[in-house]
């Protein structure tokens, strides 16, 4: 089955294991939501959008490269072509990595101030900043296991993380609450930190069995590598040509994902301020946004692990069948796509509905975050298929088109924060989202639709 179809293999494992890793933690959620308090999540999910810009600067770009690349090693058994492509991969994104983890620990204080307008926050920085250089690490090996279709090793060291992350932080509170000490906020952060180290390093050893095994069946079977040197230049200067070639393609996405991931900080800090125009306190302004973002907005994606597991792979599989011509490959995979999306996404707009004020209770204890859920359910089919369509646009090289579309979704959230939810609360920010995940799918929609067309 797994040399059929490597896309449905990969589609299920990444969904096994992403619906394990989001009930890990889904449940670890509602912990911490009881452990620290409504207004302790809302300063946890400040750091929200600093990790999405730090992810968007080291890692973001070249993690996409790096799968397109090394798509073709199955097909040419060129494996050291995919080294070579880490290794470009890793010489651009670690640098950056450091520079990125220095600036965020060295100015956490002014950052958590001037940025984020919560002090509270600069400790916890300074605990992120920390595992920003074995994120990095994981999401490349990540990338090169996901172009390789290999999607059984991303998966477990997803599970993985998840269980380091939770294992951690509920040791770290218990020894703490035996100490007689209670636990803040700062230990989710610890946690999240322990998860991404222990994921890093598992994932090398695994990379590096990889690479030891096939070097070691190459050596007996020298016949069948014949081919895996694919030109007649020095390693450096292949090196070199990689190095180019992945820049080439990341620059670009890294730069729209940074623009992107600043106007979204804007929006997550800009949040809880327009809250305390609308007339609330700094402590409930907080616990709102923390209700919405730590509570409600994650059940909402909790269903994604399906669709995102497709997502991951549809990359590969779209730029493969448009490197090699095969147009009717891509089509079929489009077609099949949206129309799984937009049932699926239909089905849990249904069960959030009907459920979705009693999960809010049984889950969180919170009524506010049962109202949310029950707004954001109509956002299920948009958000599902702008994921495909998205992931179908980089493999097709596009990511400037989804660039732009990210750009007018999140000017409409922007026009939404600064204007309804002075006047009407933060159900003018719901209804931004409603709006914004509308304008983001037609636009993508619009796109696939005219590329497609333009191939025949």
């Amino acid at each position: 089955m797994t040399k059929k179809n490597p896309f449905l293999t990969g589609t299920l494992i990444l969904t096994l294991a992403g619906f394990a890793s989001r009930l890990i933690g889904f449940f670890y959620r509602a912990f911490l939501s009881q452990t620290f308090g409504e207004e302790g999540m809302g300063i946890y999910q400040l750091l929200a959008p600093v990790m999405a810009l730090s992810f968007s600067l080291t890692a973001a770009g070249v993690q996409t490269a790096v799968s397109k690349f090394t798509a073709s090693e199955p097909t040419t058994k060129n494996y050291r072509s995919s080294l070579r492509v880490l290794c470009a991969g890793f010489l651009i994104s670690m640098p950056l990595s450091a520079l990125c983890a220095f600036i965020l620990y060295r100015y956490s204080d002014g950052i958590a101030a001037a940025f984020l307008q919560e002090v509270r926050s600069a400790p916890l920085l300074r605990i992120f900043a920390l595992s920003i250089p074995f994120c990095s690490l994981h999401s490349l090996v990540n990338g090169y296991f996901y172009g390789i279709k290999r999607a059984g090793i991303p998966a477990f060291t997803q599970i993985a993380e998840q269980l380091a992350r939770v294992g951690s932080v509920f040791w770290l509170c218990a020894h703490l609450h035996a100490k007689g000490t209670a636990p803040q906020i700062g230990c989710a952060v610890v946690g999240l930190a322990v998860g991404e180290c222990f994921s890093a390093l598992l994932s090398l050893v695994i990379l590096y069995a990889r690479f030891f095994r096939l070097e070691r069946r190459r050596k007996r079977q020298p016949a069948v590598w014949h081919n895996v040197s694919d030109s007649a230049l020095s390693h450096s200067e292949r090196l070199a040509a990689m190095l180019r070639k992945i820049f080439c393609l990341a620059a670009p996405l890294t730069a729209s994902r940074i623009a992107v991931n600043i106007l979204q900080s804007v929006e997550a800090v800009s949040i809880p301020i327009c809250l305390t125009t609308h007339g609330f306190s700094q402590a409930q302004a907080l616990s709102v946004y923390g209700v919405l973002t730590g509570m409600a907005l994650p059940l909402i994606f909790f269903p994604t692990a399906l669709i995102n597991s497709a997502c991951v792979l549809l990359l590969p599989v779209i730029s493969e069948a448009d490197e090699t011509g095969s147009h009717s490959t891509i089509r079929s995979v489009v077609k099949r796509s949206v129309i799984y999306c937009a049932l699926f996404g239909t089905l849990c707009t249904i069960c959030f509905l009907l459920f979705g004020q009693y999960a809010g209770m049984l889950l969180f204890k919170s009524q506010m975050a049962g109202s949310f859920i029950l707004t954001l359910s109509f956002i299920c089919p948009l958000l599902y298929l702008s994921g495909a369509f998205s992931s179908i646009l980089h493999g097709l090289g596009k990511t400037g088109v989804t660039f732009f579309s990210s750009l007018a979704a999140l000017s409409v959230r922007l026009f939404f924060v600064f204007r309804l939810i002075p006047r009407i609360g933060i159900q003018g920010y719901l209804y931004g989202l409603l709006l914004s995940q509308l304008l983001i799918t037609l636009l993508d929609a619009t796109a696939v639709r005219y590329y497609l067309g333009k191939r025949g």
